[in-house]
């Protein structure tokens, strides 16, 4: 009968390696999955809040003589109109009823709906 020798030097090396590799496994779940940046919701005014999300998502349609839906949206009286009527909330909003808007892109995100939403319920001030 033959005895078999176990290599010591690959066993050890072996169990090593098995120790220290989860060790070497670092899962952060704030780097893994960061938190969305906070709404800031504060200091909402027309110039520096409302104008630029609608300058952005919403001119490049809504003016000039050829506006969708004939919804103008270049300056303050016209956005303060299509809030107070209630079609720029509900069509941002992509509520039943409404055209869902910006068409043919994705939803505006909640922080700017939220946005436009305070600034129509202070009365949308020409700020």
């Amino acid at each position: 009968m033959k005895k078999r020798s176990i290599n010591f030097g690959f066993l050890i090396l072996g169990l090593l390696a098995f120790a220290f590799l989860p060790s070497c496994y670092y899962d952060n779940e704030e780097d893994l999955y960061p938190s969305p940046p906070a709404c800031d919701t504060t200091n909402i005014t027309y110039s520096a809040t409302v104008w630029p999300i609608i300058s952005e998502s919403c001119t490049s349609c809504h003016s000039g003589s050829g506006a969708g839906g004939g919804v103008l949206l270049t300056n303050h009286a016209e956005v303060a109109d299509a809030c107070n009527n209630g079609r720029l909330l509900g069509a941002i909003r992509h509520e039943s009823g409404y055209s869902p808007m910006p068409k043919a892109q994705a939803k505006m995100s909640d922080c700017d709906i939220k946005k436009i939403e305070l600034w129509v319920a202070d009365g949308t001030p020409d700020n």
